[in-house]
């Protein structure tokens, strides 16, 4: 597949300027710059953020009578359910505000609805539920902003609702208490791109604030706070990057059992996003994934380590199970695409797939085929799916135009979830086809982001290891991405059964390792003395107490 290189812009001053005022490498300083980040305090910010550099939590709407009401709920010790969701980001947002709000005395309980039962957010059984148990007060989190009937519900029922959100507002917000949520219309907060487990930890900052606790009250939640941020792919940027930088120096040394226990068995040797994107993601989300969601909450929890190690046994069981399933309905997808003709998107419908599994996989057809796929489990009468789009294909706004066979559907340009009535799938099917054919999707081709072209001369284990200072990597901070050019093979061969491809490049005088994972196939179309150019991140090799510099590859393509 043809992909566009794009290598970033960056001023040659505003360089100068930092290797002036900064102790940093040439490079850190070209891709700070070409980060937007210009500015010795930005580059203070960035790189060794402080608790101060937290906003003021009130900055956020509905913040002050949030306050108000929970402090009045702990003075009169009322009875209070937190209403969250089943993945990472609801499950660490309900373990934050469960635990801070019992050390403040409260009696907390929690729901976390089943997502093959009942699906995302509030619904009126729960809330019925809920009511039927004598609970007054309910707090969501990671939810609600878009309840309005269940909420209205609820009130009807005579209880009351604050909502904490971070998705987006429909046009008419809930009639409740409070709604913080800093993507509403009226938000003066200066950041709105928290996750739903960072406005939560806005929410236990403002509460130990008006009842003047010490800052570690609500600081020494920052491990999970990290934890649900980095793993509901926010950007790592502004607030998020705080949150994200200084949780992980938390997590390495967390106090809570479970998500120690956890680490412990994971195997990462560094404690840093990777780990948490690779490795505890993946096990919080497939107990949710798999409809045991009280598991992963549980697991946070406990304060028992034989407890937090047989519910660690079990997450990993549950991840497993997920990775079986998701590889089965991937080989089916492929099975049924041979069948298929070159269309512009891919649409599958199958009786016996998970729906709990189906978004993972509809993620990695579009990311093989680089076309925009939805893909439907049928159970009885509905299909219930998942889709995933490429950039420059808005999915959200191509249902819309093709609506009138949907049952329901939510999501945003690159990702949807969607309810079709069975009888209705080919009917979509071939609407959606068409409206794909109608737009310019068969010219958008696949860009590689490029933060700088550089020479292997430029390189040096220093460096390299200098750019750890930009981590945390993730959302809209990517690991950095270099060019090499006109790069000379002096060796290549597949590794591991075919599977890796391993080259060693010459440039001028200096030569480097490099690592292609899933690129065997290419060993059989270069050959030693060819000339390439190659994009990747560059890292630290460590291997038998030596330490050598080698190129992740990420795309290579012949020399100009």
């Amino acid at each position: 597949m043809n992909k566009k290189w794009e290598v970033n812009k960056y001023n040659e001053n505003e360089v100068n300027e930092l290797l002036k005022e900064c102790n940093i490498s040439r490079l850190l300083a070209i891709l700070l710059c070409s980060r937007g980040i210009v500015a010795k305090e930005q580059v203070d910010l960035y790189l060794s953020p402080t608790r101060k550099d937290f906003y003021n939590p009130f900055l956020m709407p509905d913040m002050q009578k949030a306050v108000d009401r929970i402090i009045n709920a702990i003075k009169n010790k009322e009875k209070v359910i937190i209403y969250g969701d089943y993945d990472v980001d609801g499950i660490t947002s309900t373990t934050v505000l469960k635990q801070f709000l019992a050390e403040r005395g409260l009696i907390v309980d929690w729901y976390i609805p089943n997502r093959l039962n009942e699906g995302y957010g509030l619904n009126k059984n729960a809330i019925k539920e809920i009511n039927d148990k004598g609970y007054k007060l309910i707090i969501t989190v990671d939810c609600g902003i878009s309840a309005l009937e269940e909420i209205k519900y609820a009130y009807d029922l005579g209880m009351e609702v604050i909502v904490t959100d971070h998705h987006e507002p429909v046009e008419v917000l809930p009639q409740c208490l409070a709604v913080v949520d800093a993507k509403r219309k009226d938000n003066i907060y200066p950041y709105n791109q928290l996750a739903g487990v960072g406005v939560v930890f806005k929410l236990i900052q403002a509460l130990s604030i008006k009842l003047n606790l010490e800052e570690k009250e609500f600081l020494k939640f920052l491990d999970l706070v990290a934890v649900g941020t980095i793993s509901d792919i926010v950007p790592l940027k502004d607030e998020n990057r705080v949150i994200a930088k200084l949780g992980l120096k938390l997590v390495e040394v967390t106090k809570n059992i479970g998500l120690k226990t956890l680490i412990s068995v994971l195997g990462f040797k560094k404690i840093d996003s990777t780990a948490i994107s690779f490795g505890v993601a993946p096990r919080i989300n497939a107990s949710g994934r798999m409809g045991v969601q009280e598991k992963a909450l549980n697991l946070f929890l406990t304060d028992n380590y034989e407890e937090a190690k047989k519910i660690t046994q079990e997450l990993n069981e549950f991840n497993n199970d997920r990775q079986a399933e998701e590889q089965k309905i991937f080989k089916e997808a492929l099975e049924m695409l041979k069948k298929e003709n070159d269309k512009s998107c891919i649409i599958l419908g199958n009786e016996n797939w998970h729906h709990g599994v189906i978004g993972i996989v509809a993620s990695k057809i579009t990311d093989m085929y680089f076309k925009p796929s939805i893909l439907l489990c049928f159970e009885e009468n509905e299909g219930k799916g998942s889709g995933r789009s490429i950039p420059g294909f808005d999915l959200h706004k191509a249902l819309m135009e093709c609506s009138k066979d949907i049952k329901k559907f939510g999501g945003h340009s690159m990702a949807i979830g969607i309810t079709i009535e069975k009888d209705k799938f080919e009917s979509f099917k071939t609407d959606f086809e068409k409206y794909a054919e109608q737009t310019n999707i068969k010219e958008i081709v696949p860009i590689v982001n490029i933060d700088a072209e550089i020479s292997l001369k430029d390189l040096s284990i220093d460096i390299v290891k200098q750019l750890e200072l930009l981590e945390p990597f993730g959302e809209a901070n990517k690991m950095p991405q270099f060019l090499f050019k006109n790069m000379k093979i002096i060796a290549i061969r597949a590794i591991s059964e075919g599977k890796h491809l391993k080259l060693k490049l010459k440039q001028d005088n200096y030569i480097i390792d490099a690592i292609g994972f899933n690129m065997g196939e290419l060993s059989n179309l270069y050959q030693i003395e060819d000339r390439i150019d190659v994009v990747g991140n560059i890292g630290v090799n460590a291997f038998n107490g030596m330490e050598n510099l080698q190129i992740n590859i990420k795309d290579i393509r012949k020399a100009h």
